[in-house]
């Protein structure tokens, strides 16, 4: 059966789009006494765009902590801030940041609504009841969460998304002129996750004419990013990521991700470079995509950290062995449904062990 799967319904792209804020949450504001919770990244704390923000009456901003990956408890604690300011539910909740603060804003709004623990909901299809209005506002581009119908969050027994028709946000503003300034090393991690959807998407088993059209086009637009030199590389950059994540929507990603779950889980380490370190050991399930990927890294004068795993216990290296292997969806489409003949737990423990 083919899966009918839900979109993010209405969209804005374009510089100096998001001086149209105001103007839609207008439409969502239900009386005086109504208000709207702005989730932005503490990096923009008592900076321009935090002055730009269309904030009214009773309006909510919480500065988020993303040095961190996002934890299931820090859904919760957010929530609870939430209601303890105001026992009425919020007209919306606007997610102004990376992949992390977006997910952060989705998970509030689902969590708002649903009762109890961020955690409860880890997995597929969990969710029951619509989240709080979202609308996810990007000022990094490649990680596909403004499309993503899953928030990636840290539990405290395992990393894994909420994933749901309910997570999508109902509106995003794509404009370029925010991810303008992004220090280098921010900006390509983050643009290679993208790079990444697309090399796992379109090597996968799950492959279809749906993802192949979105996957390829991203695929293009980031090897003009991060091989060529184009003026509105941030234009292309925020659609190569917005394509991306339409590709994945329908099909999965891979290998390098369910990795990178695992060093995010054990060590902390953010995705987009968690993906990066991932992906470079993986040139026999991706050779031709990880030899691009060097080229670009070489092209942008990109390190990879090493020697991440050295001193690691035989716990701490079988605990993320264990969150890689349990992201089963994820291996069925980079290898098939016999996936566990060919990526067993030592060849995972192996390739940890050289990270």
């Amino acid at each position: 059966m083919y899966r009918n799967f839900s979109i993010v319904p209405n969209i804005i792209f374009g510089r100096g789009s998001f001086n149209q804020l105001d103007d839609i949450l207008q439409t969502k504001r239900k009386g005086r006494d109504s208000y709207i919770v702005f989730v932005l990244d503490h990096v923009f704390r008592g900076k321009k765009l935090e002055g730009r923000l269309p904030l009214r009456g009773k309006d909510l901003l919480l500065h988020v902590n993303v040095t961190d990956e996002p934890k299931t408890k820090y859904i919760d604690q957010l929530v609870a801030e939430i209601r303890a300011s105001n026992p009425v539910l919020p007209d919306g909740v606007i997610g102004i940041g990376g992949g992390s603060t977006m997910d952060i804003a989705k998970a509030v709004s689902l969590l708002l609504t649903n009762p109890g623990s961020a955690a409860d909901y880890q997995g597929w299809d969990l969710i029951t009841i619509p989240a709080v209005y979202h609308v996810g506002i990007p000022t990094l581009s490649g990680t596909g969460a403004e499309v993503s119908r899953t928030t990636v969050l840290t539990g405290p027994e395992k990393k894994l998304g909420i994933n749901s028709d309910f997570t999508l946000f109902n509106q995003m503003v794509l404009d370029p002129e925010l991810i303008a300034g992004v220090p280098k090393d921010q900006w390509f991690y983050t643009g290679m996750d993208c790079y990444i959807h697309d090399v796992e998407s379109l090597q996968g088993t799950f492959l279809n004419e749906f993802s192949k059209a979105y996957g390829e086009k991203s695929l293009d637009l980031c090897r003009q990013v991060f091989l060529g030199d184009h003026p509105d590389r941030d234009d292309k950059l925020m659609m190569a990521s917005y394509f991306g994540g339409m590709s994945i929507a329908y099909s999965q990603v891979g290998a390098c991700h369910a990795l990178s779950y695992g060093l995010s889980f054990v060590l902390g380490t953010h995705h987009g470079i968690g993906c990066c370190i991932a992906f470079d050991y993986l040139e026999d399930i991706y050779p031709e995509g990880v030899r691009e990927f060097r080229q670009m890294m070489e092209k942008h004068d990109i390190s990879l950290p090493r020697g991440l795993t050295k001193g690691l216990d035989a716990a701490a290296m079988d605990k993320m062995a264990t969150v890689a292997l349990g992201l089963v969806p994820l291996w069925e489409n980079c290898l098939g449904k016999d996936w566990q003949q060919v990526m067993t737990r030592d060849r995972i423990l192996d390739m940890y062990s050289r990270m």
